[in-house]
């Protein structure tokens, strides 16, 4: 047996990308830690450890593994949340005021010319006091001689600053390198606020009904069996069936459908949706954890831990391109002070101002937290991306398979015609031993008393089989009946689901079954048509899939197809980049799995979980059409920040290798510029929605 586990170790305030890479490979050395992923905009660490795991001996080691690479992080257990207490601003920051008033005492001394000679030493107590942070961790990285860090080259820049005599330089830096930091905290703070309130799906109690009354308890506790009560207003706490009462349900944090359901006894419900009705009595199927509303949370929470593409070369440039432009700054120095050595000061700061510039905070921060943000955005519209690198392929699909029952149609079956009233009744006879929806729309469909069946035995794809009067009854596709030569077929299949029927050898006559085509089935897949070739993969025959093809605009269609032929067929399919499978979530698993990208509809089956990059929550096909734009405009952002990113450095950069910036010049290039890409990030919850875009 292969011991598995994850733990989540939540790292407040980290977020040098630098600095949480070297972590992860720091923790991966650790005998109990198989893999460690940081997410910077949930700012936790997630672990695949052994079991060999002992959380009172891990988490003080985790934390020192921690402190060594970056201070002020805030090291602890996922579980604790919501009881650690953070620290405050001015705590936070306290050394920071110290070392400006000390700074400001200096400048008072310097102004009105007391104690001449202590100024200096003023200044550079202050320096000490505000730079203690960048100074502490930049020693940290040559202890572990790792030369090279954004720490390093804000030290750098200061510390020369001051060699030169321009205190006042160095402090500003200091100063608005520190309110910029903590503006950055805010951001993301912020950022993660907003898109936790997008889902905002906790569950704070459940009421639980014991012999003694209802008692109120933790989410956690409740196992399978138990019976809760539901009243108006609150959330379904876990997935469960309705034992007593009828209610309607508000499903739009899971489905964004403001749509009610109505639900009543011996109906399943999921967890998250909102009894908006009368009271419900509701007997526990899954205990929280295995819940879809802990998956879907644990889903969103995690999902840019597959990242995009983008992010991945962003972590890999900022590991490059920090040494590279403290190289720069070092030949900035040294080669113009050969050639002009009166100048050495002026080429000191030039290069000063060149590090404070080069920090590539904006792009380490904007880009992940862009991402981040679009999968937040659409997952309030029932769109669950299980990573950021789906959310980012979304923009290479040029081909797409689709299925065709409970996709392009509704799933909802109705009796179209049948030979005679004894062909329905033999086929309802038979079909009332399935739980397949053309079966149970045969039943529905005769009113009258049926046949009893005995061995009966359901053949996957092609129909069913049972001794029926002492005879053999055939029900299934026309396939079916010529395996067990049945004759006299010979009538070409109509439009819907024709099932044949046969008994004693004898072919009987046929029940013909259609679906409805969903709503907005012919205007999604016409502007899909425009980005990516489309082919629909059926096991109904040609005339069935002819009609439904044609109805949706003309796309491409294959009939007639068996589960495992579905895989082959979709194999056949030419792609020249990505390839996309839209099915249920149910019948479609391998085909879901197999796609580069899986997209499972319909009320978030725990199948569709599981097996799917992306879920539909509801069956609205205008969702897909959303979750391409939502894709679009994540990575027009993402790029748009990389523009301005790099764009604003390289300008100021050059502008600083010819001594044409100021200090302040360079801490907007910094801080300014990070914040300013933050903001853009945030763009996509505050932006228009993109419901409207999917059905225009």
């Amino acid at each position: 047996m292969v011991f598995e586990m994850v733990k989540k170790i939540v790292m407040q305030n980290l977020i040098c990308t630098g600095c949480a890479s070297k972590i992860e490979k720091a923790l991966i050395k650790l005998p109990y830690i198989k893999s460690a992923s940081f997410n910077f905009t949930n700012q936790t660490m997630l672990l695949d450890v052994t079991e060999d795991y002992d959380e009172d001996v891990a988490i003080p080691e985790i934390k020192e593994i921690v402190d060594a690479h970056e201070s002020g992080v805030e090291t602890y257990p996922y579980e604790q949340r919501h009881t650690t207490k953070k620290r405050s601003f001015i705590k936070h920051y306290r050394l920071v005021v110290l070392g400006v008033i000390i700074f400001a005492i200096g400048y008072l001394f310097d102004y009105y010319d007391i104690l001449r000679p202590r100024i200096n030493m003023l200044y550079w107590i202050g320096y000490f006091i505000l730079a203690q942070k960048i100074i502490k961790s930049s020693f940290k990285g040559v202890k572990r001689k790792e030369f090279f860090n954004e720490n390093t080259l804000m030290f750098v820049a200061t510390f020369a600053a001051m060699i030169i005599e321009k205190p006042f330089e160095a402090a500003l830096v200091i100063i608005f390198y520190s309110v910029g930091e903590h503006l950055q905290h805010r951001a993301v703070a912020q950022s993660k606020k907003e898109i936790s309130s997008l889902m905002d799906l906790h569950i704070d109690y459940v009421n639980l009904i014991t012999e003694a009354g209802t008692v109120v308890k933790d989410p956690l506790e409740i196992k399978r069996g138990d019976r809760l009560l539901v009243k108006n207003g609150e959330r379904i706490p876990v997935d469960a069936t309705v034992v007593k009462g009828r209610s309607a349900l508000n499903t739009s944090a899971l489905t964004g459908e403001t749509k009610l359901q109505d639900v009543h006894e011996g109906e399943l419900v999921l967890s998250g949706n909102i009894n908006v009705g009368s009271v419900l009595e509701i007997e526990a199927t899954k205990e929280y954890s295995e819940s879809t509303i802990a998956k879907i949370i644990d889903l969103i929470e995690n999902a840019t831990n597959k990242k995009a593409k983008t992010e991945n070369f962003i972590t890999r440039f900022a590991k490059y391109y920090t040494p590279i432009v403290t190289f720069l700054a070092l030949i900035m120095v040294l080669v113009p002070s050969i050639l002009d050595p009166q100048n050495m000061e002026e080429y000191i700061f030039r290069a000063a101002t060149f590090l404070v510039i080069s920090c590539p905070c904006a792009l380490v921060l904007s880009i992940p937290l862009s991402y981040f943000a679009g999968i937040g955005a659409s997952a309030k519209e029932g769109i669950l991306f299980k990573g950021s690198n789906f959310l980012d392929m979304m923009n290479d699909v040029d081909t797409i398979g689709i299925d065709k029952t409970g996709t392009i149609t509704k799933g909802a079956f109705e009796v179209a015609g049948f030979t005679s009233l004894y062909t329905l009744k033999l086929a309802a006879s038979m079909e009332q031993y399935s739980n397949h929806p053309i079966a149970k729309s045969i039943t529905k469909s005769f009113n009258g008393t049926l046949f009893d069946c005995e061995d009966v035995e359901e053949i996957p794809g092609f129909g069913m089989k049972a001794r029926c009067n002492d005879k053999t009854l055939l029900v299934g596709s026309r396939k079916m009946l010529k395996e067990y030569d049945i004759e006299g077929m010979d009538e070409k299949d109509t439009a819907g689901s024709n099932i044949f029927i046969a008994i004693a050898g004898e072919y009987v006559g046929r029940v013909v079954v259609k679906d409805a085509i969903k709503t907005h089935a012919l205007q999604t897949l016409t502007k899909l048509k425009k980005q990516a070739h489309i082919t629909m993969l059926t096991g109904d025959n040609e005339a069935t899939a002819a009609e439904v093809a044609y109805e949706v605009g003309g796309i491409d269609y294959i009939h007639s197809l068996l589960p495992e032929d579905k895989i082959h067929e979709f194999d056949k399919i030419y792609s020249a980049k990505k390839k996309m499978y839209v099915g249920d979530g149910i019948n479609d698993a391998p085909l879901l799995r197999k796609a580069d990208i899986g997209v499972a509809m319909g009320q978030g089956s725990e199948l569709a979980i599981d097996v799917a990059d992306v879920i539909i929550m509801d069956d609205d096909l205008t969702r897909l059409s959303l979750a391409f734009h939502n894709a679009k405009r994540t990575k027009r952002i993402v790029i748009q920040n990389i523009a301005i990113s790099l764009g604003v450095k390289f300008s100021f950069l050059a502008l600083a290798s010819v001594g044409k910036t100021t200090m302040l010049m360079a801490i907007f290039a910094d801080v300014g510029i990070t914040l300013i890409a933050v903001l853009n990030a945030l763009r996509l919850i505050y932006g228009k929605k993109g419901k409207k875009h999917a059905t225009s």
